[in-house]
């Protein structure tokens, strides 16, 4: 299908109906809202051709006709998991892209064959490459753009479904500090503006939609047959728990939205009083190192951290620690009680004194070591050729 001409994208704005403009309206909010982008940020839709991407697709392209969004293109990752479908999925959302008139990326990725050679988990890997392709076909758009590839975003379609069943994912496997806020609206050049929508109501605008794109059957959207595969633990959460939560109380999404926002909000505020703690607490081993970087020599936890009280301490470690091994780091908790274990806190007096003499091994193969100085990380080989001094 050819893309819309000028005289049928108003005739679309002006035939939308209620429900389409509500949603619309929605989104527009969230993104303002939240600060997820301006007029001027080149914003790179992935769209993998599922209901959430193509309401995302459609509401960007209204969105740019009405300024807000001015420089669009779009991504679609090929995994090469489902065959013929795979391949299906690519050649709908090249038509989407001519149909809405916006510049597309698309890659194809064997992800079958990376898992067996790294014997990793397939969801993970996925993932990773999918983010890694949305940095590149970013950083390609924001030069066509003249601007630098950190002026850009790249936006995932994930809805309120998503970051419920994220929520359920974590309380069952466990999580740290912050945990429970789910999916951030913003996680650094990734935004997410369909957070305060449902997968229902996104199917609801599509099916309302004037001049949507139908598929070679006449389809909407392309249906992915493996979310329904309960053997998968997301396809779990979303099929049986989400559900039940959602007969108890028709409002649930909703609610649990609230719910982590409220969570957010208190989170970005521990966040930022750790990140203050840290400036001032936390002293680097690299020569020139700053909070702002990655650095993997180690650090020092002045004795002064013992006096705050422990949930800062332990949020001032993570953040560290992720600097240190790096944002993509799942950081493990026995590694913060490794390092926390270096100082000793009296209960009865609340005071704090430094558990001198202790020694312990973390991931990475990182040693913590704890004396008078403070606490400090270094990697084993640096700890054990400073014990032989």
């Amino acid at each position: 299908m050819k893309p819309l001409p000028e005289t049928d994208i108003s005739q679309v704005q002006q035939a939308l109906p209620s429900t389409c403009e509500e949603f619309v309206h929605t989104l527009r909010a969230t993104i303002e809202r939240n600060h997820l982008a301006h007029p001027h940020t080149p914003v790179l839709l992935m769209v993998s051709g599922g209901s959430d991407s193509c309401a995302l697709a459609y509401v960007a392209w209204l969105l740019r006709e009405r300024g807000v969004l001015q420089h669009l293109a779009m991504l679609h990752v090929n995994h090469c998991l489902r065959g013929f479908d795979s391949d299906a999925d690519a050649a709908f959302v090249e038509r989407l892209a001519a149909h809405l008139n916006i510049p597309l990326f698309s890659c194809r990725i064997d992800i079958a064959r990376m898992v067996r050679d790294e014997q990793g988990n397939m969801e993970a890997i996925a993932r990773r490459e999918r983010y890694r392709a949305a940095q590149e076909a970013l950083e390609s758009f924001c030069t066509h753009c003249q601007l630098a590839p950190s002026h850009g975003v790249f936006c995932t379609a994930h809805t309120a479904n998503d970051r419920a069943e994220a929520f359920f994912m974590r309380s069952i496997v466990g999580t740290g500090p912050g945990g429970f806020r789910a999916m951030r609206y913003r996680n650094g050049q990734c935004i997410r503006p369909l957070l305060d929508v449902s997968r229902e109501q996104a199917r609801a605008f599509l099916r309302a939609f004037p001049h949507v794109l139908p598929g070679e059957h006449g389809e909407l959207w392309r249906e992915d047959a493996t979310n329904a595969n309960t053997d998968h633990f997301r396809a779990y959460v979303r099929h049986t728990l989400v559900p039940a939560a959602e007969k108890w109380n028709p409002q649930f999404l909703t609610v649990l939205t609230r719910s982590m926002n409220l969570i957010a909000d208190e989170d970005d505020f521990l966040e930022s009083l750790a990140h203050d703690i840290a400036c001032n607490q936390v002293t680097w081993l690299d020569e020139g190192a700053g909070l702002g970087c990655v650095y993997q020599h180690g650090f020092l936890l002045a004795p002064q951290l013992g006096t705050y009280h422990l949930a800062l301490c332990r949020r001032v470690v993570l953040q560290t620690l992720k600097r240190m091994l790096g944002d993509d780091a799942r950081i493990e908790t026995a590694s913060v009680q490794a390092i926390l274990s270096g100082f000793v806190y009296d209960e009865t007096s609340g005071a704090c004194h430094m558990n001198s003499g202790y020694v312990a091994n973390i991931q990475g193969n990182y040693a913590v070591s704890s004396n008078k100085k403070g606490v400090r990380v270094e990697p084993m080989s640096a700890f054990r050729a400073r014990r032989k001094k």
